[in-house]
């Protein structure tokens, strides 16, 4: 450690241990938000925006009686002409943990620990909105009052309607704004965060910056896919937009899963990709033939060799459940395919035509969804809600 950095840190040292000493929230930050790591038993990323630069940014967690500092780094960056100034922070699981800079102090927040050997995620489907994200805080706020022992959050894509409109993604984030400070949350890419404000496609720099997930090592790619690891389940989260942004990233993901994979000894591995897998026929359309979406085509043989349990995914904003599939037919000892449904207010109703492969259908006229996933070592158990708690599928796996 150089002597800049010794110096640093201790300044940081002094001023909470003077932050201790405060008992009012004197710092406001805006969005507060925890970010799944590679193992968030053992770590967490926190994000927030402010209104103006910080002078010292850094995140103090209690452990038990003590605390330590983490140093936070400027995330800042610009889309729809508008200046985002951020911060993030890798920070180790304690207790508690607060924003500070210098003598001003944001509250305490509680770090969710993990409850025996079981584990839960509240998987939520495209919450893509028009004007407003209302109905997508309407569902998530019924998600998470209803599952207050999740562990963490899924989003499987199409989180806003125009990637580059930053005015939705702050409706997005107001709308939970309470409850992404207290469980980590695991975006996943869709293809509207891919489009400009004139609807062509561009790099989809607000949601890569917005959310700050684990690194996969690809310099070409960075936070486009990722994994990371839950208690006994292994998640992999891939990018399935390639007709809008180049094919080149369809090896380079295949190679990396194979990897990631055989890098993993947890029991249930699980992956996310936006896309679905199935073609669907599509009413007024007669052309179109019931079959096997690129995704599918290209990656099912990928998933199914590497021996993934479940592969959740989005875009058709419709709940299907195909049950268990193998060389692309129904196998008991194959891969369980969810099709995830839709969390927000843009509907396809009457759309689509149903598939051979679908085992259950949401209730038509189709409404909004959400999921949850629980497991430990040996089960796992897959339900699809409507907003108002009604149980509406369920699926349970075991490990033999």
């Amino acid at each position: 450690m150089n002597r800049r950095t010794f110096l640093k840190l201790a300044a940081m040292s002094f001023a909470a241990m003077m932050t201790g000493c405060k008992t009012e929230e004197s710092l406001r930050v805006k969005f507060l938000r925890q970010i799944v790591t590679k193992d968030i038993s053992t770590s967490r990323l926190i994000m927030w925006q402010i209104d103006k630069p910080m002078k010292n940014p850094a995140v103090e967690v209690k452990f038990g009686n003590t605390t330590k500092i983490f140093p936070a780094h400027d995330a800042t960056f610009v889309d729809d002409g508008k200046k985002i100034i951020q911060y993030a922070a890798q920070i180790k699981f304690g207790d508690e943990f607060r924003i500070f800079d210098g003598d001003e102090v944001t509250a305490w927040h509680a770090l969710k620990n993990f409850s025996g050997d079981k584990c839960k995620a509240i998987i939520f489907p495209d919450s893509q909105c028009g004007k407003s994200y209302n109905t997508w805080g309407d569902v998530a706020r019924s998600a998470f009052e209803r599952n207050p022992d999740a562990n963490f959050f899924v989003n499987v894509g199409d989180l806003v309607d125009n990637g580059a409109d930053i005015s939705q993604w702050e409706d997005w984030l107001t709308q939970i704004d309470d409850f992404m400070p207290q469980i980590p949350f695991a975006p996943v890419m869709g293809n509207h965060e891919t489009y400009s404000l004139d609807w062509q496609v561009r790099q989809p720099v607000a949601y890569l910056n917005y959310f700050e997930t684990p690194g996969n090592s690809s310099k070409d790619f960075p936070r486009r896919f990722y994994s990371f690891d839950v208690g006994a389940a292994h998640f992999a989260v891939l990018d399935s937009q390639w007709a809008e942004l180049g094919s080149e990233i369809i090896d380079v993901q295949k190679n990396w899963l194979r990897e990631d994979f055989a890098s993993t000894d947890k029991p249930w591995k699980i992956i996310f990709i936006h896309k679905d897998v199935l073609q669907y026929r599509i009413n007024g359309r007669p052309e179109r033939r019931e079959g096997f979406a690129d995704v599918g085509e290209i990656f099912m043989p990928e998933f199914e060799s590497l021996g993934a349990d479940v592969v959740f995914t989005a875009h058709l904003h419709t709940y299907r459940n195909r049950g268990r599939l193998k060389n692309f037919h129904d196998d008991d000892a194959g891969t369980l395919y969810i099709l995830t449904g839709l969390s927000g207010n843009v509907r396809y109703d009457g759309l689509w035509i149903n598939h051979a492969l679908d085992k259950f259908v949401a209730p038509q006229p189709e409404t909004d969804n959400y999921l949850t996933l629980e497991f430990d070592e040996k089960i796992l158990s897959v339900k699809c809600f409507l907003p108002n708690g009604e149980l509406i599928d369920e699926t349970t796996l075991q490990k033999t």
